[in-house]
């Protein structure tokens, strides 16, 4: 089926289209790298990578660009609290950007390019916009001027300007700016003491930030593209503040033809924030869970809808993710170097229990398709490999001959590889999935005991003496064993 795709600017599911035939260009805000990133960076940058998987798996041509914005009011003032040079965060950062996004197996963009890179181009944007009456110079720097295109107001969101302007009664900003409306963003910023300037027409100064993705985009890719993405945050000041530049200087509507935007992070019920103090670089989080996991529980949802981010939802993307790799190394274990043999034809009604398989699993992977074809929906994509998960490991315990086991085997490993590895972007290679495990020698040293208190909190349990289980596992986590208990009995693993 065509690839359909919740469009934020229609506020409905809409069929993909392209300005050119199979080739696709998608620009997706990238970090301001004044600091490591975080979470909320984990859940964008994998919501469009698997939206890059899947338009390339389906044949499209994708040129993605993702820009860093490397000058900001955050890493001014980051170098200002350090007495650090500003490159010098911005260098390290990005590089910090790039560990944390291979970890996390995010393939790479295309192009990465710098705001700073583009600051002729944002003022020659900026002047245009002045002499067509869209902008306007003052004291502090140049203001795109909301009201010289009021019927762009609000097409993300939903805003009607009318209300905005009841709300307001009038008034302008009262902070020192010289914006003429407090709907106004700014376009330039002019240059205060101490921080990194550029000239132009209007003074020295630095660029605002909505202008930067404008000239990169543009820039990259003319007038008109097919996808925009980012945070839900974004829709409004910036992706609006976007729509407003590009169309006024262009006189192109629209410039984007498909808006997409992943939903939040939340922890443990609550909006991430340092405030809160539940604030998870991705390093944090590394440092407890398993990249691959932590991928699994993210990609576990759909792109648009938010995340409540828990340890009950990280343990069960840990059981679920160790179910997909266990297949993929038995299947892979079962799998000699050729297959000779021809499978039975895949039929769900047919007599052989091995053809009445395969027929199951085609299904699962037309349903695969299917999901993402539909807004790019993960989560039903993910359900539809655990049961292939399922059904592969159940027909790799029945008695098969070597042939068939073999045959199946190949087959299993190229459908997982296809779903679970090119897709959802969860497996390892083939090499390192056959690695054996190099054992925690902490692990070794207290297993005897460990699996000794097991039986012994099992026991109690069955006995529901629930004060003496809790005295067990408490006494666990003092060793430093972390307990997970599943279906299939209690598993464990070092903190």
């Amino acid at each position: 089926m065509p690839i359909r795709l919740h469009d934020t600017r229609r506020r409905e599911k809409v069929p993909f289209t392209t300005m050119e035939p199979g080739k696709v260009s998608m620009y997706v805000c990238g970090v301001t790298v004044y600091d490591k990133c975080h979470l909320g960076h984990a859940r964008c940058y994998l919501a469009f990578d698997l939206i890059h998987r899947w338009l390339e798996f389906s044949g499209y041509d994708v040129h993605y660009v993702q820009n860093f914005t490397d000058i900001d009011d955050k890493i001014i003032k980051r170098a200002i609290e350090t007495g650090e040079d500003w490159r010098e965060i911005v260098e390290e950062n990005i590089v910090g950007y790039y560990e944390d996004m291979d970890a996390l197996n995010i393939l790479r963009a295309d192009d990465y390019p710098r705001c700073t890179e583009y600051v002729d181009d944002m003022i020659r944007i900026t002047q245009d916009l002045i002499d067509k009456g869209h902008a306007y110079q003052a004291d502090d720097g140049v203001y795109f001027h909301i009201e010289s295109a009021p019927e762009k107001y609000g097409v993300l969101t939903g805003q009607s300007i009318d209300a905005v302007r009841s709300g307001a009664g009038g008034r302008v900003e009262k902070t020192g700016s010289g914006k003429r409306d407090h709907k106004d963003f700014a376009l330039w910023k002019s240059a205060k003491p101490g921080e990194p300037t550029w000239d132009s027409p209007w003074g020295a100064g630095r660029p605002g930030w909505h202008i930067e993705c404008t000239a990169m985009s543009l820039d990259h890719f003319g007038s008109q593209f097919d996808i925009h993405g980012g945070g839900h945050d974004l829709r409004f000041p910036h992706h609006e503040a976007e729509i407003f530049q590009g169309e006024c200087h262009t006189g192109c509507s629209p410039v984007v033809h498909h808006w997409l935007h992943n939903g939040f992070v939340n922890i443990d019920g609550e909006k991430m924030s340092k405030s809160l103090g539940n604030f998870w670089t991705i390093r944090d989080i590394l440092q407890q869970v398993d990249a691959m996991v932590l991928r699994f529980a993210l990609i576990n949802a759909h792109y648009r809808s938010p995340i409540d981010m828990n340890e009950s939802l990280l343990k069960d993307a840990e059981r679920n993710y160790n179910k997909v790799l266990q297949c993929y190394i038995e299947s892979l274990q079962n799998m000699s170097k050729q297959s000779h043999v021809s499978l039975p034809q895949a039929d769900l009604t047919s007599p052989l229990p091995l053809g009445k398989s395969l027929g199951l699993l085609e299904k699962m992977g037309e349903g695969f398709a299917n999901a993402m074809d539909d807004d790019f929906n993960s989560r039903e994509a993910v359900a539809k490999v655990l049961g292939m998960v399922r059904e592969i490991s159940r027909v790799l315990q029945t008695d098969l001959d070597d042939e068939d086991k073999n045959a199946f085997a190949h087959y299993a490993v190229d459908l997982l590889e296809e779903t679970a590895g090119t897709v959802l972007g969860i497996l390892p290679t083939r090499e390192f999935a056959l690695l054996e495990p190099e054992e925690d020698p902490r692990r070794a040293e207290i297993a005897q005991e460990v699996e000794a208190l097991l039986v012994e909190r099992t026991n109690a349990r069955n006995a529901k003496d629930w004060a003496e289980a809790d005295r067990i596992r408490d006494k666990l986590n003092e060793m430093g064993v972390i307990v997970t208990d599943s279906a299939d009995g209690p598993t464990w693993d070092l903190a």
